[in-house]
């Protein structure tokens, strides 16, 4: 029988700073999604070669030729996550990975959790006696405020009911730190630290009430480990501060000596639904520095970005970006090849877009092609 894992119930409780952190339960139905991915990696695993051999033999040797030859197959490169994955994860810990719905934090999400199911069983298999059952747990937790579009919030709920996690969502107060708002070269830095804070906060409350309401048994869980989706490439971007956050944390990752490329490539071999979306930052990463990040801010590119995908009928792998320059300026960014083929400058004007850009509050709109990290700046 299928069964249900219940999020922690909706509560408030303070990170260590001493703000308040809303909490909201989410339930999804786990054992299908579980036990669907456990099948899968393994299953790749023995079938890999037969694959391989198959009709588009040749066509599939062109494309893996052009990999770098450290590993040689989706299913080598799973199974080196997973090993490292292996070593990371506590089965008497609170395990919480940082997830946002994109495809690094996701495939966090998904080694973790089949470390974790597999080992489980593992234990169940060859201990008799309950009391040498194992007291961690693991869950993705999913932080909500104004800089986090409803889509990704969505895309985030489905992958995780895919992988069969559990899925925590809380409400982050980094809009009332002046050092976010301000924009000015630490904002990155300033919302992880909150980021992680809930994170450390949430599981240390989760504990303290699991010790409390224990009478016996294994007891509630011993530790708290975060986890994030931070990739090689990831770690040679100066702009990242996050990474500070993340170090100041502990926060651990699966992924760290993994390129984005083969992130994507260990996303698919396992199903993910998301493996090849467009990146989908923060939309505080849309703001010029220096220009606040508001509310108001936040949700005015926010919207204009959803009435620009659906005007464009663009589909999640398509880069779109909604830049928000100084003195209220919008510019529009999109993937090259979708500029020409679209004729989207003159398809935006004939829909009357410089209107909807003034109802939002935009003085006035461009159009460009899509340059990742064309925000950033770093406080020196």
């Amino acid at each position: 029988m299928a069964t249900s894992i219940p999020c922690l119930v909706a509560g408030l409780t303070r990170n260590r700073a001493g703000h308040s952190i809303i909490l909201r339960s989410s339930t999804f139905s786990t054992a299908a999604a579980a036990e669907t991915l456990q099948e899968q990696v393994l299953v790749t695993r023995s079938n890999a070669d037969e694959q391989d051999s198959g009709p588009n033999s040749s066509q599939h040797a062109t494309r893996v030729s052009s990999v770098p030859p450290l590993l040689s197959s989706a299913t080598e490169l799973v199974d080196g996550l997973l090993d490292r994955t292996a070593k990371l994860v506590d089965m008497d810990a609170s395990n919480n990975i940082a997830f946002s719905g994109g495809v690094d934090s996701s495939l966090a999400a998904a080694l973790v959790h089949q470390v974790f199911a597999s080992n489980s069983k593992l234990i169940v298999g060859t201990n008799n006696s309950s009391s040498e059952s194992k007291s961690g747990n693991v869950r993705a937790v999913l932080g909500l405020s104004p800089a986090v579009p409803e889509e990704q919030v969505d895309i985030a709920r489905q992958v995780a009911a895919q992988i069969g996690i559990e899925l925590l969502e809380i409400e982050t107060d980094e809009g009332k730190d002046p050092t976010y708002v301000a924009n000015a070269g630490k904002a990155c830095l300033a919302c992880k630290t909150h980021l992680y804070s809930a994170l450390e906060a949430v599981a240390e409350a989760a504990m303290t009430s699991a010790s409390a309401s224990s009478t016996g048994g294994n007891g509630p869980p011993r530790r708290v480990i975060l986890f994030n989706g931070t990739n090689a490439d990831d770690t040679r971007d100066p702009t990242r501060l996050g990474l500070v956050a993340a170090s100041n944390f502990r926060v651990e990752s699966p992924l760290l000596h993994t390129t984005k490329a083969d992130v994507r490539r260990a996303a698919k071999h396992l199903g993910l639904p998301n493996h090849d979306y467009a990146a989908a930052p923060c939309l505080r990463s849309r703001l010029a520095f220096g220009v606040e990040a508001t509310k108001r801010h936040l949700q005015a590119v926010g919207e204009a970005e959803r009435r620009v995908r659906a005007a464009l009928e663009l589909d999640p792998t398509t880069n779109l970006r909604v830049r928000m320059l100084a003195r209220n300026q919008a510019m529009v960014e999109l993937d090259q090849h979708v500029l020409i083929d679209t004729d989207a400058e003159n398809l935006l004007d004939r829909e009357g877009f410089e209107t909807v850009f003034q109802e939002l509050g935009f003085a006035s709109y461009g159009v460009r092609a899509f340059k990742s990290g064309a925000m950033a700046a770093v406080a020196k």
